[in-house]
């Protein structure tokens, strides 16, 4: 499942996802992993949420995004969230159509039972129409 937190830059993405993560690790039974462009919201996550930092993996392309996120469920079979702040700096996708993205990862997180929470900057409206069905919080 792709949860999209949406919105205009400075709208409370990123706050609203690490409130999100971290209640959600008070009842998760696996694992949780909250990616981000660096490690700047540390001390705002629970010491059980696993932060890793994208800025230091040489990720060019939205193709490498997806293996990397396949590197990551491949080694923690328990993983049960993924969250991604700055999802389009991250997964390479500024300016760029992410329907085909959003669509594979949908697919990665049925066949792995993954779910994956985005913080999109993008109003939901100006989404493609496979991301709008998608967003579950709009600021």
């Amino acid at each position: 499942m792709v949860q999209i937190i949406a919105g205009k830059k400075g709208k409370g993405k990123t706050k609203h996802l690490l409130d999100k993560a971290n209640s959600i690790v008070k009842e998760s039974t696996g694992s949780i992993a909250y990616l981000d462009k660096s490690s700047k919201h540390m001390y705002e996550l629970s010491n059980k949420i696993r932060l890793i930092n994208v800025n230091e993996y040489p990720i060019t392309s939205s193709e490498g995004f997806i293996g990397f996120i396949c590197g990551i469920i491949s080694q923690d079979h328990d993983l049960e969230m993924m969250f991604f702040d700055s999802f389009l700096k991250l997964a390479c996708l500024e300016g760029e159509d992410i329907s085909e993205t959003i669509a594979t990862l949908e697919k990665i997180g049925e066949k792995y039972h993954v779910t994956f929470v985005l913080s999109v900057s993008i109003d939901a409206e100006n989404m493609p129409e496979n991301a709008r069905a998608n967003v579950v919080v709009s600021l």
